[in-house]
């Protein structure tokens, strides 16, 4: 019985780092972004702003599972940048979720590259605002309706800075968005085309 406490016990001990590795290897992090579409015919680009949250729990120490939600605040095609010189304004936005792999280079080290590939769904918006009165309103309402959710496909990559449980990802995003409807019109049929640069604060476990 004496021997059998020993071995659970020196296997206990062997366990440890295994168990503190594999928990450092789960993150959690919040993230602010601003994309530049490059989605019209025409080229160009626009910015919007860009906000979401990950959550990566890995697999091994150099590979993770991640899943991803968060907000394109305008994803509007250059093309409709000639609104700026009138009163109206129109607007795509997307919501939208995602997961894939995350391959991380260096997992013990305080400062760690990676690349990802993710896919999921985008719930594409199209609005309108300051043409006056109650015609916002109404054309907002009528396109509501034409609203649509479409694929979404993405890969990027960055750089993690580890101190104890604390990170700051500074990374690169480019999204692919395959709109149909109203939205895809908007584009002349293309589909969307983000790239996004973000810093991300988040915290290991």
């Amino acid at each position: 019985m004496r021997n059998l406490f020993v071995v659970a016990a020196v296997l206990s001990l062997l366990a440890i780092p295994d168990a503190a590795r594999a928990q450092g290897n789960t993150a959690v992090q919040g993230f602010g972004a601003f994309t530049v579409g490059t989605s019209s015919a025409l080229g160009g680009a626009s910015f919007a702003s860009a906000f979401g949250g990950t959550i990566a729990a890995g697999l091994t120490p150099n590979i993770q599972i991640v899943g991803e939600v968060g907000r394109l605040s305008d994803i509007k095609p250059p093309v409709l940048d000639v609104l700026n010189f009138t009163p109206a304004d129109l607007h795509v936005s997307a919501w939208y979720g995602e997961g894939g792999v995350r391959l991380i280079a260096s997992p013990r080290s305080p400062v760690r590259p990676y690349g990802e590939a993710t896919a999921g769904m985008a719930r594409l918006s199209a609005g309108v605002s300051g043409i006056g009165g109650r015609a916002d309103a109404v054309i907002d309402t009528g396109l509501a309706f034409l609203n649509r959710t479409e694929p979404l496909l993405g890969v990027g990559g960055g750089v993690m800075l580890q101190a104890g449980p604390i990170a700051v990802d500074l990374g690169y995003r480019y999204k692919k968005i395959v709109a149909t409807g109203v939205a895809s019109a908007l584009n002349a049929g293309r589909e969307y085309q983000v790239n996004e640069v973000r810093f991300g604060f988040g915290v290991s476990f």
